[in-house]
């Protein structure tokens, strides 16, 4: 980490580190998921160093920064698919279970020759005992999620034959069917286009304000995580560099030195939107 960032981090610690504003309707103190310290290492290597974050309830915390910055490795901690130290813990203090986070992967596995229906209904399984089959009531809270996904018409279509943008909204029917308090997206729309990336972020915002879901995404455009996002986390170098608003976090001298590569931040028709720096061409 560059000198340069680690005093940014320092800064922000007594700045724009501090939460940002609750959802609307979420009390002050409700936090559905905290880090306290969370590492991840492999063997001398850190990949994650002693990161403090917490999610409020109904909130959707945005995990943005650079290739190979740690924000797949953190969604693996706090998911439980990756060893970590420190400590992940739910409001009550537990750690969370299969009942309590829903992931959605970048690159989820689609098993051959399985039906969407069949796919989705998966999300069932973290509510069933040992050797237990699904019950109608599971059936039916899997077919409401291929309902509410707009799945309907590829309830019999073999997953493998699916479109990008209709593969995503599977999964993400999958995470819903699950009933889990709390999303990890882990960059969702990093294989769609513009549209069907808006669609599905679209959706996910829908869904966890009439579900009062509490969402943590890992998300490569800035400008997108600005407009979806109630809280940013920057990461770089497996470290926390700062987190607040969107306005707080998205400065243009802390993303260049960041990305290292000249950014701008404007306003543009009431949204926040980052820009590269247009390079000076010759006469």
């Amino acid at each position: 980490m560059s000198a340069d960032i680690g005093a940014d981090r320092a800064t922000d610690r007594t700045g724009a580190d501090t939460a940002g504003p609750p959802h609307p309707g979420v009390p002050a103190n409700g936090v559905a998921l905290s880090c306290r310290d969370v590492r991840v290492t492999y063997g001398r290597f850190e990949a994650l160093g002693g990161v403090d974050l917490h999610l409020a309830g109904g909130e959707w915390l945005g995990l943005i920064g650079p290739n190979g910055a740690g924000k797949t490795t953190l969604i693996g901690a706090i998911s439980g698919l990756i060893d970590h130290h420190g400590e992940v813990a739910l409001a009550d203090g537990r750690q969370p279970g299969a009942r309590d986070i829903a992931l959605v992967p970048q690159n989820p596995l689609l098993p051959p020759g399985m039906t969407v229906a069949e796919y989705v209904l998966l999300g069932r399984t973290a509510h069933l005992g040992w050797l237990a089959r699904e019950t109608r009531e599971d059936r039916r809270i899997a077919a409401t999620a291929v309902r509410r996904l707009g799945l309907q018409p590829f309830g019999e279509r073999i997953v493998t034959t699916l479109s990008g943008g209709e593969a995503q909204r599977m999964v993400v029917a999958r995470a819903l069917a699950q009933q889990a308090p709390v999303l990890l997206l882990d960059e969702p729309t990093s294989s769609l286009d513009l549209g069907h990336q808006v669609t599905v972020l679209e959706l996910v915002d829908e869904l966890r304000r009439e579900d009062g879901l509490s969402v943590i995404s890992a998300m490569h455009d800035l400008s997108t995580a600005a407009r979806f996002c109630d809280r940013l986390a920057l990461i770089a170098g497996g470290e926390l560099i700062a987190q607040g608003t969107p306005e707080q976090v998205l400065q243009a001298d802390r993303l260049s030195r960041v990305y290292e590569t000249p950014l701008t931040v404007r306003h543009i028709d009431g949204e926040l939107c980052v820009l590269p720096v247009a390079r000076r061409r010759n006469a």
